[in-house]
C-alpha cells in the first residue's frame, strides 16, 4: 500500500481533531494543554521548528501568503489585520512591512511564551506602534464582530482542538468583504513524492529536534499532527460550512503545503 493511501486513512474529519493530539486519542479538553506544553517548549525555536519540518520552505509559501492578501500600500484607509496562532509575529511582520503605514496587525496566541517571543522581535524592530500582541483562544476571539479586514493563521489551525469554532469565530470577526488566509501542511499529491516526505517526516525531523533541542517528542507530535489533519478538499468544505464564500486553496511544493482563501461576504 502506497504512503499516500496510508496517510490519506490516518486524516480525520475536523471534529476528530478535537481529541486527536498526533496518532494519539486523548480525552475531551486535553488536546490543548497538551499542545500548549509543545509550543512553550519550542517558542525560542519556532522558526527553526519550520525550518525543519520544511527544509525552510515556509519562508517561500509565507510571502507567496501575503502576496496573495496585498496588503494596500496606499495610506488611504487603514487596513486591520488578525494574525491567530502567530506569536513569534513572522507572518504579521511581513503584513506590515509590504503594507502601507495604515497596515497594522494583531497577533493573538493562545501561548504567552510565543507572544513573548514576537513581542521581543517587533521591539527590537521598531514596529511595536503596528503590531499589537493579544493572548487570546483561536475557538473564544476576544474582538468584537467585524472588526478586521482580514484574518490569517499559517500552520496553526491544525492545532486547534476544535476547528469549526476557530472558522466560526474567524468569520465572526472579519468585516463584510474580509479575506480568510490559511497556510496549513496539508496531503502530497504527487507520486513517489509522498513516500519521501512520509520518510524524511518521520525519522528525518524528530531526530533533528533532538539534536537541536534535545528533545525530539515535540517534533513527532507536530508531523503526526499533519496527517491527522483533514485534507485540501475536507478542509475547504469546513470552511464553506463556516459561512465563507468563494472558497479555494492552492498547493505549494506539491501540497506539503496549502493555501486556502475564502472571503466574508
Amino acid at each position: 500500500m502506497s504512503g499516500r493511501m496510508d496517510s490519506d486513512r490516518a486524516r480525520t474529519h475536523g471534529p476528530e481533531m478535537a481529541t486527536s493530539f498526533g496518532f494519539r486519542t486523548v480525552g475531551n479538553g486535553e488536546k490543548q494543554p497538551l499542545v500548549n506544553d509543545v509550543f512553550h517548549q519550542v517558542a525560542s525555536r519556532y522558526d527553526l521548528m519550520n525550518d525543519l519540518m520544511s527544509g525552510g520552505l515556509h519562508r517561500l509559501w509565507k510571502d507567496a501568503m501575503i502576496s496573495s492578501l496585498a496588503p494596500p500600500r496606499s495610506n488611504a484607509r487603514a487596513f486591520r489585520v488578525l494574525d491567530v496562532a502567530g506569536g513569534t509575529g513572522d507572518v504579521a511582520t511581513r503584513i506590515v512591512t509590504r503594507g502601507g503605514a495604515q497596515t497594522n496587525a494583531v497577533v493573538c496566541d493562545i501561548n504567552g511564551s510565543m507572544l513573548q517571543v514576537g513581542q521581543t522581535r517587533a521591539d527590537k524592530a521598531g514596529l511595536s506602534d503596528r503590531l499589537r500582541f493579544v493572548e487570546g483562544n483561536a475557538e473564544d476571539l476576544p474582538f468584537p464582530d467585524r472588526s478586521f479586514d482580514a484574518y490569517t493563521i499559517a500552520f496553526g489551525i491544525r492545532n486547534v482542538p476544535r476547528i469549526d469554532k476557530a472558522l466560526a469565530e474567524a468569520r465572526r470577526v472579519l468585516k463584510r468583504g474580509g479575506r480568510f488566509l490559511c497556510l496549513e501542511f496539508s496531503q502530497v499529491d504527487v507520486a513517489g513524492l509522498d513516500r519521501i516526505y512520509d520518510a524524511f517526516s518521520f525519522n528525518a525531523i524528530p531526530a533533528m529536534g533532538r539534536l537541536v533541542t534535545g528533545d525530539g517528542e515535540p517534533y513527532r507530535y507536530l508531523v503526526e499532527s499533519i496527517r491527522k489533519f483533514p485534507n485540501q478538499e475536507r478542509f475547504a468544505d469546513m470552511i464553506r460550512e463556516a459561512g465563507f464564500s468563494r472558497v479555494d486553496h492552492r498547493n505549494y511544493s506539491g501540497g506539503i503545503a496549502c493555501l486556502h482563501s475564502g472571503w466574508a461576504i
